[in-house]
This record gives C-alpha cells, structure tokens and sequence, in this order.
C-alpha cells in the first residue's frame, strides 16, 4: 500500500459521518447479534424438537397471515390511493388525510374494538337478538370472532396506510400526459390503472407491502388476543413458559430470516429505480370528476377501511370511557401518559435525529464504506 493509499484510508476512517453511521449500525444490529448469539450457544439444544412439534404450526401460520396482511393491505392501500389522486369524488379532500389516521391507532386496540363489537355481549350480537327475537348463540350462526382471519382483517386495516401512502405519492409524481394520450388510445379506466398507473407505482407498492409485513411478523399483541399462534408467540411461550432463552432466540432467528427475505425482495422488487418523474417537470395528474351512485361508492369504499381500522376504535374507546367515568380517576394514569408522551417524544427525536444524520452522511461523506 501506497503513503497516498494509507493517507486516504487514514482519512476515510476519520471521516465523523462515517463514525457517527458506525455507531448508529452498531445500537441496531447489536440486538439481532445476542439474538444470534444466543441461537448458536443455547443453554439447552430443543431445535430438534421445535422442528419436530411446534416449529412447522408457528411458521405455517405466520406465511398464512403474511399473505392475507399482504393482499389486503396491497389492495386497499393501492386501490384508495388511485381511486383518492385520479378522481374526485364527495368527501376525498377529508379521505385524503382520514386514510392515514388507521396509523395513530395500534393494532391491539383495533383487536380490542373489533371483539368488543362482534362478540355474544357486543352491540351487533345483542341488537340481532333484540331484533329477530333470538333467545341465544344456538339460535343464529355468527362467524367465530377470535380467528385468523378476523386477525387479519385488524392487522390489514392497521396496516394498508403504509402502502396507502407511498402509492399516493407514486400516482401524483407521475405525469398527466400520459394518462391522457392513454384515454386519446382508447383506454378505459381498468386498463389505465392496470397497464399505465400500477407499474409506475410498483416499486412504492412493494416497499409499502414489505414494511407492513415486517409489523405482521413483528406483532405479538394482536395475534395473542386473537388466539393465533405465530412465530412471534412462538418466541414468548418458549422463553416465558419454557424457561429457554436459547430455543425462544432460535424461533426469533427464524423470524429475523424472514424479515431479511422481505427487505431482499423489496429491494428487487423496485431494483433501485424510480419509474415515475416528479411532478416538477411534468404537468400533474388532473382528476376526474364522478357523478350519482357511482362516486358515492368510491366514497364508502374509501371511508371502510378507515371506519374499521380507526373509526370502530375510537368508537369503541370512547363508549367506554363514557359509561366509566371513574377510570379517569384511576391511580397511575397520569404518570402513565406522561410516560408514554416521554418515551414517543425521545424515540421520535432519536429517531428523525438517526435518520437525518445518516441521509445527511451519505450525501456529503465521500465513503463508500458510509453507504453500507
């Protein structure tokens, strides 16, 4: 090695980009490390065993909630966003932002909402009865609340915004004049969305998708509550229940895999291009208006997913709160909030901050080390 080569290496090293992305790599991955860790230097060897009896039940049921999360959200997360930017219709400038607000509320108390309403002493069950005379259960068939698909349901509806959001964006950078050369051809409103609108917006679709699959298999509160046995449960029932911190951490590897395999395919799935141009340097898309029945069917169906994954569940809350007014007297609530408005202001300060600086390092460090 050259004087100039060790210079120029010597200064790479020194670079505080560099040092400050080090530092900021080494806080996330050091979790995933004693994971690692522990998996491969267990107290006790069971992965025989996990393989054996409840691995497979685990892992089955995570892919069967990974893939009804994922075509759900992918589907009212992309078709609101389309239906929100290329049309207007009554009420989308208020659905333009109620559509994000499923994300203030978290997945668990969804879970809550939901089975609080359906279930035998909910308000539907009971005002069924009221209604057709119905004595009890053996009367009348309702679907079982606490099941997977019904978890499903509240993860997807907790979950869609992220899609939701980044489709958004994807649809209004891109350029109006495609759209309408495309209806000048001939084209109808399906063909413009399946052929012109969604490969344009599908790396923005598949990032959205990855990061709400990444909260599926990172979900513990809502899938527990639902009675759905996932990988996640899995790793608390063998740590908690079994005392076995190596098995719990060998299931959570399993989970890591996964979640390396959705950040593999959603880096193909947008292979680092960006098929859409800003808007700056072409004219933006200009909706459509819509008329009579029809577009007030586009708007129940844009205002459904947020009355389930946010309207239902402040409804539900806010009964509650209502009909026991004592609880706000409860002891500990108020340290409760403050605790809880302490550690959302410091994680999302350290958050922005983290993030901020590593934009910012890969920018101006001239690194490559900096960009891994």
């Amino acid at each position: 090695m050259t004087k100039q080569n060790t210079q120029q290496a010597a200064r790479t090293w020194a670079d505080p980009w560099l040092i400050g992305a080090i530092l900021i790599a080494a806080v996330v991955v050091a979790p995933m490390l004693s994971v690692l860790w522990l998996a491969f230097h267990p107290t006790e060897n069971i992965w025989p065993h996990l393989i054996s009896t409840v691995l497979p039940r685990y892992f089955g049921t995570t892919l069967m909630l990974m893939a009804g999360v994922g075509l759900i959200t992918a589907a009212v997360g992309t078709g609101t966003a389309w239906l929100v930017v290329m049309y207007r219709f009554p009420g989308r400038a208020w659905l333009d932002h109620l559509l994000l607000f499923p994300l203030a509320i978290p997945a668990y108390v969804g879970a809550y909402a939901l089975v609080d309403f359906l279930q035998y002493a909910g308000p539907l069950q009971s005002a069924m009865r009221a209604t057709m005379g119905w004595q009890d259960a053996r009367d009348y068939w309702f679907p079982e609340v606490r099941s997977l698909g019904f978890c499903i349901a509240v993860l997807s509806a907790a979950l869609y915004p992220y899609v939701y959001l980044l489709a958004r964006a994807a649809f209004r950078e891109q350029s109006g004049s495609s759209y309408e050369v495309a209806r000048a051809l001939g084209a109808g409103p399906w063909a413009l969305f399946l052929r012109l609108g969604l490969p344009l917006a599908r790396p923005a679709v598949a990032t959205g998708v990855a990061l709400a699959l990444m909260e599926t298999v990172a979900d513990f509160g809502t899938v527990t509550y639902f009675g759905v046995q996932t990988l996640t449960t899995g790793v608390f029932s063998t740590w908690l229940n079994g005392n076995n911190a190596g098995g719990a951490a060998q299931i959570a590897g399993v989970i890591l895999t996964l979640i390396l395999i959705l950040v593999g395919l959603e880096r193909i799935g947008r292979r680092r291009a960006r098929f859409h141009r800003p808007s700056r340097a072409t004219r933006p898309v200009e909706p459509m208006a819509m008329t009579g029945g029809k577009a007030w069917l586009v708007t129940v169906a844009c205002a459904f997913p947020v009355a389930l994954g946010f309207g239902l569940p402040v409804a539900m809350m806010g009964w509650h709160a209502l009909a026991n007014p004592e609880v706000w007297l409860a002891p500990g609530l108020g340290s409760a909030l403050v605790n809880t408005l302490l550690a959302g202001g410091i994680a999302s300060v350290l958050t922005v901050g983290a993030a901020l600086f590593l934009v910012c390092g890969l920018r101006l460090s001239g690194s490559g080390a900096a960009r891994v």
